[in-house]
């Protein structure tokens, strides 16, 4: 029985000399993982995997990329790491009070979203409260967002829940100008 083919398909060998350098020091001679080689098709999010950092400009827009920062921080219960995204990105972002809000409060469900919107919010609750996207829930979200974007989407919520782990882990106390979580 063969295993299923992932929905973004891997780097296929020979691979190029500066990945297989990379697989090489990463597996050290065992052959690279199929999780590596998806990424590897993708030179930015096999970048970012490796260097863990996603605030430089990539392939969502600030408001979608502070949209998923904003909702897996929430979902974590991070105040801290949502309230320093939000008091310096949500305005660059263009995220209304009533958005910001519902990061917290709301769901994909939420009037204020748009359908694109939407279907991120539904990707984001899923990866968060499942580890994982449905068919249906990866379908609906390719139909706004293309191969580069999902991995992005999905190295956010992880790098991010990260995120949220360290600061409410470590206790880290708010900062002083950060937004606050709404209470109603």
């Amino acid at each position: 029985m063969s295993s299923p083919m992932p929905r973004i398909a891997p780097l296929a060998p020979p691979y190029p000399p500066e990945i297989q350098a990379q697989f090489d020091r990463i597996m050290r001679g065992a052959p690279p993982l199929v999780l590596f080689r998806v990424m590897a098709g993708h030179m930015r999010a096999w970048d970012k995997f490796r260097a863990g950092g996603l605030l430089d400009p990539g392939p969502l827009s600030l408001r979608q990329r502070e949209i998923v920062i904003d909702r897996t921080c929430a979902l974590t219960g991070c105040e801290y790491e949502w309230g320093v995204h939000v008091a310096i990105f949500a305005g660059p972002a263009q995220l209304s009070e009533e958005e910001v809000r519902a990061t917290v409060k709301g769901d994909a469900t939420s009037s204020c979203w748009s359908s694109a919107e939407q279907a991120l919010i539904a990707a984001i609750d899923a990866l968060h409260h499942r580890a994982t996207l449905s068919d249906e829930e990866f379908a609906a979200l390719s139909e706004y967002y293309d191969e580069a974007q999902i991995l992005e989407i999905m190295l956010l919520c992880g790098f991010y829940r990260t995120a949220s782990y360290l600061a409410t882990g470590l206790k880290l106390p708010l900062e002083e100008e950060a937004a606050r979580f709404p209470i109603v």
